[in-house]
């Protein structure tokens, strides 16, 4: 069994900076990207909002800018999924899904949190090519455009709000006859001069050529089906944080986020932090994720050396 001082899962923004401070600590990180190296930024195109880049960044290009900067800090970053845990005691014991088995003094959590998504074929030929989770990441892009935002829930109501002051038009496609949002948010969007709730709507299709969504196919309850015309089409049906491999020992909230102490990035279980979309469900920001993946990392190090002062 490989022996590791201090071990992060998972290959976003919050990994990869953790990476960079705890290599920087000697701390010795070992660092499994996971599925998908980089996270979710390697699926969206430009990224404007990063700091530090004048003229934006491709999503994948900030990752593996990260990436080789933490591997050049010392960093061992390897390609592998863990697949199995017991933190029931320390050294931690995590197993890898082709059954290799390592310990840990210290185990970062940053596996990210991924989008839900209506399952439709045509949404995921068109992700990143119109189709978007995130109106504060791809918004800007629709500047004086049409688009449409699915769902009816607070986080549905708070992105067709902030759609609302960048496109010419937005339409919300909900399932329902009312919205499930609080009734602050229900009446930010039905006073929203551009703001057209669909009501009784499913998506059937996402409609698009070559350069990306044209618009989308929809069904009433009572059968109708039309076409509307958006450049964009953004999901906000919430989050699903990956944190179930850890969820026996690590304490989360009622929607599965891993819950730590204050400002911290400590949890329940000694030795165990958590950065990142797997902790946080307000921003889901790459900048917030870093930063919290610095403070997982200095939080580690505190830790570390309190268990040997003076090393």
């Amino acid at each position: 069994m490989e022996k590791i001082r201090t071990l992060i899962i998972g290959g976003g923004p919050a990994g990869y900076t953790a990476a960079i401070y705890a290599s920087r600590a000697g701390l010795k990180p070992v660092l499994y990207e996971g599925m998908q190296p980089g996270g979710q930024l390697t699926t969206t195109t430009v990224i404007e909002n990063f700091p530090g880049f004048e003229n934006g960044i491709d999503g994948t290009a900030l990752m593996d800018a990260m990436r080789s900067q933490a591997a050049n800090l010392g960093a061992d970053i390897r390609y592998g999924t863990v697949s199995g845990a017991d933190l029931s005691s320390r050294p931690f014991r995590l197993t890898l899904d082709d059954g290799t088995e390592l310990s840990a003094e210290a185990l970062i959590i940053a596996t990210g949190a991924a989008a839900r998504y209506l399952g439709l074929e045509s949404e995921t030929r068109f992700r990143g090519m119109g189709v978007s989770a995130c109106a504060t990441c791809d918004g800007f892009f629709y500047r004086e455009k049409d688009v449409a935002v699915v769902g009816g829930g607070d986080t549905a109501c708070e992105e067709a709000s902030y759609l609302s002051h960048l496109c010419r038009k937005v339409y919300m496609i909900v399932r329902r006859d009312v919205l499930r949002a609080s009734p602050a948010m229900q009446e930010r969007v039905m006073h929203a001069r551009n703001i057209e709730i669909l009501w009784n709507c499913s998506t059937q299709e996402v409609l698009g050529d070559d350069s990306g969504v044209t618009g989308a196919r929809l069904q009433r309850k009572d059968g109708e089906v039309f076409d509307i015309a958006v450049d964009g089409f953004f999901l906000a049906i919430g989050h699903h944080p990956n944190s179930e491999l850890f969820s026996r020992w690590v304490a989360t909230d009622e929607n599965g986020y891993i819950v730590t102490e204050g400002k911290s990035s400590r949890t329940n279980v000694e030795g165990v932090f958590a950065a990142g979309d797997v902790q946080n469900p307000s921003y889901r920001q790459a900048v917030t994720a870093a930063a919290s993946g610095c403070v997982a990392a200095c939080d580690a190090e505190k830790f570390l050396n309190s268990l040997n002062p003076g090393k």
